[in-house]
């Protein structure tokens, strides 16, 4: 990540805010659901401030296609949303993926299923990575873990999504979207990607263009959707990024993603100091997944325990990494207070047996 000075102590809600502002997002449609209602309501102000667009729609789904519209024309654009009210998305994220549009989703999860509450939760990774529209399609998937990365990872949102043309979602949760902590933004760190091929903004002087998802013919949408994921490929080729903490000697590593990395890393140095070769390993990128790295850490590692607030979900892609060659086990609670560094030690310690390390 970018390194920066001159830190102050702000919510994560508000660091992504204001990072999509220095990102340039020139609109910002959305609607209240706790726990992200403070993006909005910090950016009625401040784009009212800086004259750009601003409109708390009627609905979530007007809010997405709004911005549907908005980046149809070059604009940088974003709505945030969170948990049931990103599921009401799910079709409108479908089409900017077929129409290759730099769609910029902010979802900050909290606890379901259906209405669920405001507790902090992990359950939208299925929803987030897998997605609930028709057809064959891909988000990119960003998963902060902290407020610093709540800026960071909003800056590389905007970027990749304007240089894939493809829809791209930043998965906090509620704990972090409430969370206070020391960061700082600078300046917005990519270079502007240049959208003059594609964007409608009128015809005037040139062939005119059209965005649509439909192709009539078979052949031709055959080839489309082979397109498309030829780019996902790249995609995962270029821009696949994680953490990994003494996996070097490991005999079990830690995996979890986003707030929770923080408590599998301290859970890590616990189960080091009792003579247990513990490693961490945190997908940054929860689309693309770094299955690769995964399954060259399995030929090494004996046990992967899994860290998730929710009733297994990324579990199933490490298992899919490690294909066979190691152990992948749960320890998890589904909504509600953070898996603490004592259960998480308490729960690695059930897996391996006391009596593997009875010698150590």
């Amino acid at each position: 990540m970018v390194s920066y000075s001159d830190k102050q102590l702000i919510k994560g809600n508000y660091a992504i805010a204001e990072a999509s502002v220095k990102a340039g997002c020139e609109c910002y449609f959305g609607y209240p659901i706790t726990p992200q209602t403070e993006i909005g309501e910090y950016l009625s102000q401040r784009m009212y401030d800086l004259k750009r667009g601003y409109v708390c729609a009627e609905s979530e789904l007007a809010a997405i296609n709004m911005v549907i519209g908005a980046v149809s024309t070059g604009a940088k654009a974003m709505t945030s949303s969170s948990s049931c009210a990103v599921a009401l998305m799910q079709e409108a994220l479908s089409y900017a993926c077929s129409d290759e549009l730099p769609v910029v989703l902010i979802n900050v999860m909290r606890a379901g299923p259906g209405l669920g509450y405001i507790y902090p939760a992990q359950g939208d990774y299925f929803q987030s990575v897998y997605g609930g529209g028709n057809g064959d399609y891909k988000l990119t998937v960003l998963a902060p873990s902290n407020v610093q990365e709540c800026i960071d990872l909003t800056y590389r949102a905007f970027y990749l999504a304007q240089k894939w043309r493809n829809p791209t979602m930043v998965l906090a949760d509620g704990l972090l979207g409430q969370m206070m902590e020391p960061a700082s933004f600078g300046e917005y760190p990519y270079p502007e990607v240049d959208n003059s091929s594609w964007a409608l903004t009128g015809a005037k002087g040139r062939e005119g263009r059209a965005i649509y998802s439909c192709a009539r013919d078979e052949d031709e949408h055959n080839a489309k959707i082979r397109r498309l994921f030829e780019k996902y490929d790249l995609i995962a080729k270029e821009e696949t990024t994680w953490e990994e903490f003494n996996t070097e000697d490991a005999d079990v590593v830690l995996v979890a993603f986003g707030s929770m990395t923080r408590n599998i890393k301290a859970a890590m140095k616990v189960l080091r100091s009792q003579g247990i070769k513990a490693g961490a390993f945190r997908p940054v990128t929860l689309s693309p997944f770094p299955t690769e790295r995964l399954n060259q850490l399995a030929d090494s590692v004996d046990k992967f325990v899994v860290v998730e607030m929710n009733m297994g979900q990324m579990i199933n892609d490490v298992k899919l990494a490690v294909n066979g060659k190691s152990d992948v086990k749960l320890v998890n609670r589904p909504v509600g207070e953070w898996l603490s560094v004592e259960e998480i030690v308490a729960g690695v310690k059930n897996i391996i047996g006391d009596k593997t390390y009875a010698s150590v």
